[in-house]
């Protein structure tokens, strides 16, 4: 079922969700209904070839919002990539996409964030965001996405491949990791039917697997000899810290292949040894028909990469 031709904004339309998604949305034919939002327009020259409008707006700057949510019917809020700074951020989208007249939106949240015990830094930004849209009086839905496995395996799996080993301080704790393109499916789902007002979906992988687990299939998979080595939190920073990898947040900066920093990782590894992150829903198959790919077909998928990198020098 659809809800109508109404225009669609999507925030963030130039990062790899964004354009995933804008990519999917254009090869259904609806590139005229689109209205891209981006702090670097010229990185979306070709959207606008493609029919989509393209408009300037920053997070950081609220009053370049209004005229860009113009004419929206729903809103797609992708989460900003500054951890601790994203609440101010997404209450400037929020607000103006209320006062623009924005009847529904759809916000990329996170797992486990209901309970105030979960150590993940992520979890203020997350919770506090989705607070503000219930207050907002637009009709809303969260989708609440996993880890995703692309993270893992495909940014953090070379240096696996190179060093042997898989270094955390996750333990034995367990979570459900995401494909990227399983969650964009999921939210094109929702931008283009009908009935998900008022849903929190769980947006999870198919089952529920320690690194331990996740780093035996990788050498079971590439035919590579690895190691999960299990460290505590003082250890891991000191492990970020040697690569160079920054404690806070630093736009648009990535260390060997790497984008975040390493107070969001090191409590991200905290929340999955407490449990916090032992989430996995149906909630793909609800909303794609088809159930979550694995982690094990993404390690498949890109063998030859992750073989490649075993072979590289360490730089």
């Amino acid at each position: 079922m659809t809800s109508g031709r109404g225009r669609i904004v999507i925030t963030g339309a130039s990062g790899q969700y964004g354009s995933s998604l804008t990519d999917k949305l254009v090869s259904q034919g609806r590139a005229q209904d689109l209205i891209l939002i981006t702090r670097s327009p010229a990185k979306l020259a070709n959207r606008e070839m493609q029919g989509c409008t393209v408009r300037y707006g920053d997070f950081d700057k609220p009053e370049t919002l209004g005229r860009a949510i113009e004419g929206a019917e729903k809103m797609l809020l992708i989460s900003g990539t500054r951890v601790g700074a994203r609440v101010i951020q997404h209450k400037a989208a929020i607000d103006a996409a209320a006062a623009a007249g924005v009847r529904h939106i759809a916000y990329t949240s996170f797992i486990g964030i209901d309970d105030p015990g979960n150590p993940a830094e992520v979890r203020h930004d997350h919770i506090e965001t989705e607070r503000l849209i219930h207050a907002s009086g637009m009709q809303w839905t969260m989708l609440r996405d996993a880890h995703y496995a692309d993270a893992m395996i495909l940014m953090a799996g070379p240096g696996v491949m190179q060093t042997g080993k898989w270094i955390s301080n996750a333990g034995e704790g367990r979570e459900a990791m995401v494909w990227r393109e399983d969650c964009v499916d999921c939210a094109l789902a929702v931008l283009t039917g009908s009935g998900h007002e008022g849903q929190t979906y769980n947006i999870t992988g198919p089952e529920l697997q320690t690194f331990a687990e996740v780093t035996a299939l990788m050498a079971e998979i590439t035919g590579v000899p690895l190691e999960y080595v299990a460290v505590d939190d003082e250890a891991q920073y000191a492990m970020f810290d040697a690569m160079g990898i920054p404690r806070r947040p630093v736009d648009d900066q990535s260390v060997k292949g790497i984008p975040w920093n390493s107070d969001d990782m090191v409590s991200f590894g905290q929340a999955i040894r407490e449990g916090f992150l032992e989430v996995c829903s149906k909630d793909v198959e609800r909303l794609t028909g088809r159930p979550a790919r694995s982690t094990r077909q993404m390690i498949e998928e890109n063998v030859e990469m992750l073989r490649a990198a075993a072979l590289a020098s360490p730089s």
